[in-house]
């Protein structure tokens, strides 16, 4: 689930950022006055004559790379993939640097004096969308195919088999199941607790045991505590807030259209209305999942999973 951006989201966004401005703001300088540039560094003359054409050249990959990082921080969690594609030359002009110095091209006193400006901006990049990927903060969009099926059969063990269908069913098809996944946890204004209980009382109203489990220990991850989901799920939840919440997501899942249109406005009037659209979007996401299932022969009796 990721949620509403938290501090440390908005930081690693500012360090992409700012490499971002960097790399522009060096590819402006070298393309707009590259002898003033190339006399401006000490470490460049040593590397031979200045080439105002190749100076130009990579003044060019130097704004595309800025540019395409300033793109990827306005929104880090959804295109970390633009920051590794924006980060790729830098990354690249740095392992080069690394190479000259290891094979004797340049000296490592050169070397060195580069090294800041050389290494340290691909450096931040990785290491901001590395902290991401660690704190799960990152979409699963857009994970290379193998590497998404291998994290969801870990996560879901043998309650998502249609993975496998996902697999060989070609056209893209896994990877645009991602970008579902990624809505059906969509939270940006909703409190945690609601989202997950909207979430909770439709997938239970689809009568999925494996799905109500994977959507239950998507809230624990998210901080809910097991006995209060566990409460919510055989029908004594602890406070009206989660009645609310998870009678609206049985609503909208078991097709109650009066049900879930007089709750989604006691919803709105408490919480406001794009509240109400994200528990909207949760709950209808509730039936995604064992809709696939039913579709493929894969259903199963709903079991209330206990707490751990």
């Amino acid at each position: 689930m990721l949620g509403k951006p938290d501090g440390l989201d908005r930081l690693m966004q500012a360090v992409i950022a700012l490499v971002g401005l960097f790399a522009i703001a060096n590819g402006v300088f070298m393309l707009t006055d590259p002898l003033v540039w190339y006399g401006t560094l000490e470490t460049v003359q040593t590397t031979g004559p200045a080439n105002r054409h190749f100076i130009g050249d990579i003044g060019l990959a130097y704004i595309f790379s800025g540019v395409v990082l300033l793109f990827a921080s306005a929104n880090l969690a959804l295109r970390w993939g633009a920051a590794l594609i924006g980060v790729s030359w830098l990354a690249a002009h740095g392992a080069f640097h690394v190479y000259e110095v290891t094979t004797g091209i340049c000296a490592p006193d050169v070397f060195w004096a580069d090294a800041p400006g050389v290494l340290g901006p691909p450096v931040l990049v990785l290491l901001a969308v590395g902290v991401q990927m660690a704190r799960q903060r990152i979409s699963p969009v857009p994970l290379p195919k193998p590497l998404f099926l291998s994290i969801m059969r870990k996560v879901a063990g043998k309650s998502e088999p249609y993975l496998d269908d996902l697999n060989r069913a070609g056209g893209f098809a896994t990877e645009k199941f991602q970008h579902a996944m990624l809505l059906s946890g969509h939270r940006h204004h909703a409190p945690a607790a609601l989202l997950h209980m909207a979430r909770l009382g439709s997938t239970r109203a689809e009568d999925c045991g494996p799905c109500v489990e994977i959507v239950r220990q998507f809230a624990l991850a998210d901080g809910l505590d097991s006995d209060r989901i566990q409460n919510a799920l055989i029908g004594q939840p602890e406070c009206d807030e989660d009645a609310l919440a998870y009678d609206f997501g049985t609503a909208v899942s078991s097709g109650d259209v009066a049900v879930a249109a007089e709750l989604g406005e006691r919803i709105e009037a408490l919480y406001g209305r794009k509240v109400r659209t994200e528990l909207a979007l949760g709950a209808a996401s509730g039936r995604l999942f064992p809709a696939i299932k039913r579709g493929l022969g894969y259903a199963s009796a709903c079991a209330i999973p206990r707490a751990a």
